[in-house]
């Protein structure tokens, strides 16, 4: 019944958003409370558990899309983005330049959460579309996928160190097989990503709007804001690294110093993403804003101006976390697991299989990675499985957690939505993409499963 209800609350969702054109933030709030109330969950308990997932959604997401738009915006409307695509059209030419930005995206997201690093790469991604004279998807999926690979394999991301404290996993092969998974799928991203590309996808019309009027802004009197110089190339990388040194400070050099030192927490501290980007959107406002040839006050109106874009994927967004919150308290997911747990698969198999049914159901991956390691750990205890076996399940399961992104998950709507992408096309493409790198990534744990056993490693 539980599953039933769940289908039918998916379906329910995409009806409303692709048949009726409903608004996504109030079909899913809709959606979500329907759900609730058909799984048994109290109606006195609904109305706070819409305010809980909204929040833990909110607290995460709401600042980093708030500064990662302010950022965003004042490298678009300085030229910034446009000097750094014109540069690397021309250091490796307009057929390699996204080859080059995939490659790039993936050691940015080593040390730098998924939804961050995405965020602070939009204005870069449309600023390369307009360059090729693109649309932004071509560019943004194999950024995008090859991103959220690191995200769900390669420490230090929360899921997979999470999973590893509780398989006992090593993080040292936790990181080194991870790596060596992602790389090939990084080259599978971008020529799977050009497949599914092939034709024409049209951009929702805010998106469009944003989009053909980028690289320019207006004031409350209609001129548009000037400049006396564009920033140069590299200080526009050094913008874009900051909250990225930043955090790998916060993540590397935290584990070098003793825990709760000073240092430790100092580090922790300004290795916040949070802190990270403010502090990079501070040192923005003046070197590419004031210092560039506009008034405080100018470099304050383009800094708003990105905000009211940023509400749209701030709500939907939060709305996407509600509908996870529900599915994931209302024991859906669980209940799969469950009944999986104890279908005798092998374990490498099984690892995969729950990680990918937890993430559907509930659209964490994160979420999805500890829930299906806290569910195989007695397994992975008792079998004596060795330490490469060990880390060769974790990383099943972050693959397993890595595809069947939908409307469940926030990161769809942070993709689709700063990518144009309706509902639907977000389906065919994002949704499709992530799973076959998923699938792909399980493809390659499961062969070197096999080799490791066979050779008693």
């Amino acid at each position: 019944m539980l599953l039933l209800i769940a289908v039918a609350g998916v379906a329910l969702l995409l009806l409303g958003v692709i048949k009726f054109k409903m608004p996504a933030f109030i079909v899913l709030l809709l959606v979500s409370i329907l759900v609730a109330l058909a799984a048994g969950i109290p109606i006195q308990e609904v109305a706070g558990l819409v305010t809980t997932g909204m929040g833990g959604t909110l607290g995460s997401v709401a600042v980093l899309v708030g500064l990662g738009a302010m950022l965003g915006k004042v490298i678009e409307i300085s030229g910034g983005a446009q000097v750094l695509s014109t540069r690397f059209t021309a250091l490796f030419g307009p057929r390699r330049v996204i080859a080059a930005l995939t490659t790039a995206a993936f050691l940015l997201a080593i040390p730098v959460f998924f939804d961050v690093g995405f965020i602070v790469l939009v204005p870069i991604i449309y600023g390369f579309a307009k360059a090729l004279g693109v649309s932004p998807v071509k560019i943004g999926l194999p950024v995008g996928a090859i991103m959220l690979a690191i995200h769900v394999v390669v420490p230090p991301h929360p899921g997979v160190v999470g999973g590893a404290e509780i398989l006992g996993a090593d993080i040292g092969w936790a990181t080194i097989l991870g790596l060596a998974f992602c790389a090939p799928l990084g080259v599978l991203s971008y020529f799977a990503a050009k497949r599914i590309n092939r034709r024409e996808i049209p951009m929702l019309a805010e998106t469009a709007e944003q989009f053909e009027s980028f690289g320019t802004a207006e004031g409350d009197d209609g001129a548009v804001a000037t400049k006396t110089k564009a920033p140069t190339s590299s200080m526009v990388i050094s913008m874009i690294l900051l909250p990225i040194v930043m955090i790998m400070l916060g993540t590397v050099g935290g584990s070098l110093v003793p825990a709760e030192s000073t240092a430790a927490n100092f580090l922790g501290f300004i290795g916040s993403p949070s802190v990270a980007l403010l502090v990079t959107v501070l040192v923005s406002y003046y070197l590419l804003g004031v210092r560039s040839g506009w008034s405080s006050e100018q470099t304050g109106k383009v800094m708003d101006s990105a905000l009211a874009p940023a509400a749209i994927v701030i709500l939907v967004t939060g709305a996407g976390g509600v509908f996870g919150k529900v599915l994931t308290e209302s024991g859906i997911g669980t209940v799969l697991a469950e009944s999986l747990a104890e279908a005798g698969l092998p374990i490498i198999v099984m690892a995969f299989v729950l990680a990918a049914i937890l993430r559907a159901s509930q659209g964490s991956a994160t979420v999805a990675i500890i829930t299906t390691t806290g569910l195989l750990a007695a397994a992975v205890e008792a079998g004596g499985y060795s330490t490469v076996q060990t880390a060769l399940i974790l990383a099943s399961v972050g693959f397993g957690a890595f595809g069947l992104s939908h409307v469940n998950d926030s990161g769809f709507w942070i993709v689709t939505r700063f990518l144009g992408l309706s509902v639907a096309d977000g389906l065919r493409t994002w949704t499709v993409l992530t799973t076959v790198l998923g699938v792909a990534g399980f493809a390659l744990t499961a062969i070197t499963y096999a080799i490791i056993t066979a050779a008693g490693v």
